[in-house]
């Protein structure tokens, strides 16, 4: 498993859309991604946006000498402007590409970038066929190790590099991306293996989110949460597979962790955290390895 940074960078904007995670404490993140390392995690996804910098700026601090140690997922494609926190677009062109790595390995604090992500899930083929080429580029030129889309799209991932990310979780199967990830040999990053949080085991009828978290005013990409609630259908489906995932002694995120390992194993959970209990819950699902084969048949027949 790895690590998901886009809660660490703080508050950002697209215009007056909230698209962070509310405040953040920088000392405290810092303590959960050096305690991740203590527990055996070496793979943190990033992206330049998060936070129009700040995130990808907190991992080259935090790692500062200890590079060797960790392996950096970073994406571009956004833009933004740092100055005022906002998102102003998008560019998927070679140019941008190659800009946008320079300022990522100056924010990261170092020479290269382990795996490279386009941040645009749904650029046309032929720009990104473009950028495939120089993509393999920036593998001889020793920039980058390896690339990949972060998309949805199974037909997409099929055509672009080694790695896809892509949404996946106990309340969001993917089997549509299973097959492609076989046949094309890829790796797939699972973004939102929590559900948002949904699958935390937050108390959520108490829990109030700042106005700045994007869990408030949503995002039409978001399907979890409505105003700062989940919405009452997954809320519905979490109660039904609770005590699956709870048992043996799991907490609820610890079981639907287990459950990303035993639907693909070509799936590679990157929860997000922000302090270093999150880190110790999460990392703790290792202990208990993948749902059972009855577990499995158990949730899926609650679900279905």
């Amino acid at each position: 498993m790895g690590i998901g940074t886009w809660a660490m960078g703080g508050p950002f904007f697209d215009g007056t859309q909230a698209v962070g995670w509310g405040p953040t404490d920088d000392e405290e993140s810092a303590r959960a991604l050096r305690r991740a390392v203590e527990l055996g995690v070496n793979l943190f996804d990033t992206a330049d946006v998060y936070g129009t910098g700040h995130a990808e700026e907190l991992l080259g601090r935090v790692f500062a000498g200890r590079r060797d140690e960790i392996r950096i997922a970073t994406k571009w494609g956004n833009t933004f402007d740092s100055a005022t926190r906002q998102m102003t677009g998008g560019d998927g062109s070679v140019a941008y590409m190659r800009r946008a790595l320079t300022d990522s390995l100056r924010r990261l604090g170092t020479d290269h970038v382990d795996i490279y992500q386009l941040h645009l899930g749904d650029l046309p083929f032929d720009q990104a066929a473009e950028l495939r080429g120089a993509l393999d580029d920036l593998v001889l030129e020793g920039l980058i190790r390896a690339y990949g889309w972060s998309t949805d799209d199974p037909e997409r991932a099929k055509v672009f590099g080694s790695y896809v990310q892509a949404e996946m979780n106990v309340l969001h199967d993917r089997p549509d991306m299973y097959p492609v990830l076989e046949e094309h040999d890829l790796t797939m990053l699972c973004r939102g293996p929590l559900a948002m949080g949904l699958l935390t085991g937050r108390d959520w009828a108490t829990a109030a989110l700042p106005d700045d978290d994007v869990r408030n005013k949503v995002p039409g990409w978001m399907q979890f949460f409505r105003d700062g609630k989940p919405t009452p259908e997954f809320a519905k489906r979490v109660e039904a597979v609770r005590e699956v995932l709870t048992s043996g002694g799991r907490t609820l995120t610890q079981g639907a962790l287990a459950w990303i390992w035993a639907r693909c194993d070509r799936a590679v959970p990157i929860p997000g955290c922000r302090t270093v209990a999150q880190v110790e819950e999460n990392v703790g699902a290792l202990e208990f390895g993948p749902l059972k084969p009855d577990e499995m048949a158990e949730v899926q027949r609650l679900l279905s």
